[in-house]
């Protein structure tokens, strides 16, 4: 009988997950990260696995999440970008933590309640059911940790989990499901920035041609794309086309610059080897998927979008698809920051 390591997160995905696994026949195993913000989670967790005779350990995290994801997440607001945590965290905090565990223990796997699929053994990712797919925040996973890795939910909709969660007389069977960031949970990231010190100014929403438009709130409180809480009166719609941290400026336009063609990705992750020139690709964390062709070059990838992308923004993730499987990843970046320039 196999061990497995579950992140068991006080979630119902995890507590489901964690029960699929046992009656599968695992001798599974629960790990609860803590991140310190406090909430329910830890106690959500420990009741989880007392109804499931799970053993359950607690493990402090917070010095590997500020290296890893907190402060680079800071530092990419301040620069202009719009950071992807969970991508990150998923791949240098929650699964070598999981995985450290699976060593200590001598388990042969790691599992947790993603929606998406792996092959045990393998350097294979796939997507989970359609609605509710999660192969995006996974795309840069290691393929040398996607051979211990289980994910019990990959065939399941959220409503049969749900249903399951129900069923089990699981006590977090109705709890909401966590819309935030774990290490934010009011949500409110430029609040977060602020009390870390340091965020930027207020200063000139500007046209291309550098017309001032008004005053925005500090470059932090902005992506690329973003239409809502401008707070500029204007004949038509205004959206956000670039931010331009070096003179503290947000550029607005109608929209008509927003559409691309190409992007341009660094840190290239490659699942699938020899990585596809043709494939489809998810610009952000959404469904939709583009066609589009890929140019190697020096670990960074040109991408020739076969039919234009709206807003592809630095900071995000470029995920390949060839099918359902993931055949790699790389952060998405300004022309000018690759060897294409």
């Amino acid at each position: 009988m196999e061990t497995v390591v579950l992140g068991l997160s006080g979630g119902v995905d995890s507590a489901v997950a964690a029960a699929l696994l046992k009656k599968s026949g695992y001798t599974v195993h629960g790990l609860y990260l803590d991140v310190g913000v406090g909430g329910s989670g830890e106690a959500d967790a420990k009741a989880v696995a007392e109804l499931l005779d799970i053993p359950l350990t607690v493990k402090d995290v917070r010095a590997e999440l500020e290296e890893h994801v907190c402060a680079p997440f800071s530092a990419a607001y301040l620069s202009g970008r719009t950071p992807l945590p969970c991508a990150r965290c998923n791949r240098l905090v929650k699964f070598p933590a999981l995985l450290a565990e699976a060593e200590r223990l001598g388990a042969a796997y790691t599992a947790t309640g993603h929606y998406a699929r792996t092959t045990p053994g393998e350097a294979d990712l796939r997507k989970g059911a359609p609605s509710n797919d999660q192969s995006y925040l996974l795309a840069r996973l290691t393929p040398e940790q996607l051979t211990r890795i289980l994910f019990p939910l990959g065939e399941y909709e959220k409503a049969e989990v749900r249903a399951m969660a129900e069923a089990l007389g699981l006590p977090v069977a109705r709890k909401k499901d966590s819309m935030e960031i774990c290490f934010i949970p009011d949500n409110d990231y430029a609040a977060w920035l602020e009390r870390r010190g340091g965020a930027p100014p207020p200063g000139n929403f500007v046209t291309a041609d550098g017309r001032v438009l008004g005053r925005h709130k500090g470059i932090h409180c902005y992506t690329i794309g973003q239409r809502r809480g401008l707070g500029i009166p204007a004949e038509h719609r205004l959206f956000v086309s670039a931010i331009v941290p070096e003179r503290n400026e947000v550029v607005l336009s109608d929209g008509g610059d927003l559409m691309a063609e190409d992007a341009y990705g660094v840190g290239l992750n490659v699942l699938l080897s020899p990585l596809p020139q043709e494939v489809t690709v998810r610009l952000r964390h959404s469904r939709q998927e583009t066609p589009a062709a890929l140019e190697l070059r020096d670990g960074q990838v040109h991408i020739s979008l076969k039919t234009p992308a709206r807003a592809p923004t630095p900071g995000q993730l470029a995920v390949f698809y060839d099918g359902d499987r993931v055949a790699g990843s790389a952060w998405l970046v300004p022309k000018e920051e690759t060897v294409w320039n």
